[in-house]
């Protein structure tokens, strides 16, 4: 497998053992190379534009020039991560992207927050394969700082993630959630 088919495979979600020594190749090279794209990134200072076209690099994507981001960044994978327009990517912030990880138009994600894409299994003799899924953070998300996103979750619309929240389940439009683990304490009053 070449590295582009490595890079859809993982897109479409699929698994991957510790014992699969091509996969677990790709996967490392992969790794490198988000390594290498975010020390760039993390080690001097960059413009806002230069900022969108270290992120163009690592995602492999197009980026808006809305985007902004304060370094440091950090991904271990680099190229499932799909941000929209007006993102803003506070310091510090620590994403597990195979799984994949779409960001939608005007979220803020503050400072420290990690997002999770990847399980392993339970079971010792699955415990070296992980199993990805994907984050979801709809349009006007503002997730506070240090919070905490797994695999899988959905957060809806105008969300609003509370600073040090762990957020294990989906998170429906227009509410405040906040603990660990993360429970809806309001709904937001779209009117106002």
């Amino acid at each position: 497998m070449d590295r582009k088919a490595f890079i859809e495979f993982c897109k479409e979600g699929n698994p991957i053992s510790g014992n699969d020594i091509e996969l677990h190749g790709l996967l490392t090279e992969c790794s490198y190379e988000a390594q290498r794209i975010t020390m760039k990134l993390n080690t001097s200072y960059h413009s806002k534009e230069e900022i969108v076209e270290i992120f163009r690099e690592l995602t492999g994507t197009e980026v808006d020039p809305s985007f902004m981001c304060f370094p440091p960044f950090y991904t271990d994978f680099g190229k499932n991560i799909t941000v929209g327009k007006n993102v803003f990517f506070n310091t510090g912030c620590s994403f597990q992207d195979r799984g994949g990880i779409r960001i939608g138009d005007g979220s803020l994600i503050g400072m420290n927050v990690t997002i999770a894409t990847l399980n392993h299994g339970l079971s010792v003799e699955t415990r070296n394969v992980t199993y990805p899924s994907p984050v979801v953070i709809g349009q006007n998300v503002w997730v506070g700082s240090s919070a905490t996103i797994l695999p899988g979750v959905t957060i809806g619309d105008h969300a609003v993630v509370a600073a040090g929240a762990v957020v294990t389940k989906d998170v429906p439009n227009n509410t405040v959630v906040a603990g660990v683990p993360a429970k809806v304490i309001k709904n937001i009053d779209t009117e106002s």
